[in-house]
């Protein structure tokens, strides 16, 4: 098979490495949540030290992607850990959003369970395949806008507009990304090859 029957449109080498720049900044994206919620209680709300905390945790889920590359170090840990670190930092800072009422409850619970379906199924496909699979772009896309809502219901949550805007962009491409990876999850089983 050439690289063009991967489904993935591309064949990537990728590594066994476990302790490489990209899983650094990862794992670190796992720690940042908790110390961000910790800041906005601790100054009654959104001061310099909490935007500062939270600019790094967006920040360090490109740096993740963009060492990989660069360095060439796209790594079978890190497939696992990138998502793992973006889904427990959302998860805890829209539990936290939801808590302090900015954020639907039902929007949250919709997000947590696509998301531990998703994470059945990388588990299943690294039993049945032997690797992790990689995010789909639909899903990379999703949680760039999720991170847009949940910046724009901290922020700006008297702009009730913009708010209903990125929570419906939000919801569209949950579920549109989500039927993206049953796509992907099939053509696995059906012996695709991937990254």
């Amino acid at each position: 098979m050439s690289a063009t029957d991967n489904i993935d449109g591309v064949e990537l080498q990728v590594t066994n490495k476990v302790f490489t720049l990209a899983n650094f900044f990862s794992v670190s994206r796992i720690f940042i949540a908790a110390p961000i919620i910790y800041v906005y209680f601790l100054h009654d709300g959104i001061s310099l030290l909490f935007t500062i905390l939270v600019a790094y945790g967006i920040l360090s889920d490109y740096l993740d992607g963009w060492a990989a590359r660069r360095n060439n170090d796209i790594s079978e840990v890190g497939k696992i850990i990138d998502p793992i670190a973006d889904k427990i930092m959302a998860g805890i800072l829209f539990v936290f959003a939801t808590y302090i009422g900015l954020i639907p409850l039902w929007f949250l619970i919709t997000t947590l369970s696509r998301d531990a379906l998703i994470m059945v199924g990388s588990i299943y496909v690294r039993i049945t395949r032997g690797k992790v699979a990689m995010s789909v772009m639909s899903g990379k896309v999703f949680v760039n806008v999720l991170a847009l809502y949940w910046l724009v219901a901290i922020y700006f949550p008297y702009r009730t507009a913009l708010v209903d805007f990125f929570m419906i962009a939000a919801t569209i491409l949950m579920v549109y990304s989500f039927f993206d990876y049953i796509y992907r999850f099939i053509r696995i089983l059906q012996g695709a090859k991937f990254n």
